[in-house]
């Protein structure tokens, strides 16, 4: 018996772990369309447009571009996100970050 239920709770764990893993990345066969954004004055001369981010919430893709971020550090600069062909299952958004120059 004990045996059996060591059995049962690793397989519980793989099949969560599988999962998991499964739901990680998200791919669309249609991109979906940016809002239109009017840009503001920016902060200071130190800020940098982030245009174009989305964002993973509940299994599809949400806008959360469009706003002006100081960088991290002095000389760093925004790499801007982009989509990334993942074959038949279609295209995923990989972020935009900060590096340096």
């Amino acid at each position: 018996m004990k045996k059996h239920l060591s059995k049962i709770v690793f397989l519980s764990v793989i099949i969560m772990a599988v999962s998991f893993a499964a739901s990680a990345q998200i791919y669309v066969t249609v991109r979906p369309h940016p809002p239109v954004i009017v840009r503001p004055v920016a902060p200071s001369p130190a800020h940098v447009w982030i245009d174009e981010e989305w964002e993973e919430r509940g299994g599809q893709y949400v806008y959360v571009g469009g706003h002006w971020a100081a960088p991290p550090h002095p000389g760093w600069g925004w790499a801007p996100g982009h989509w990334v062909r993942g074959g038949r299952r279609g295209e995923r958004w990989m972020p935009g970050h900060w590096r340096r120059r």
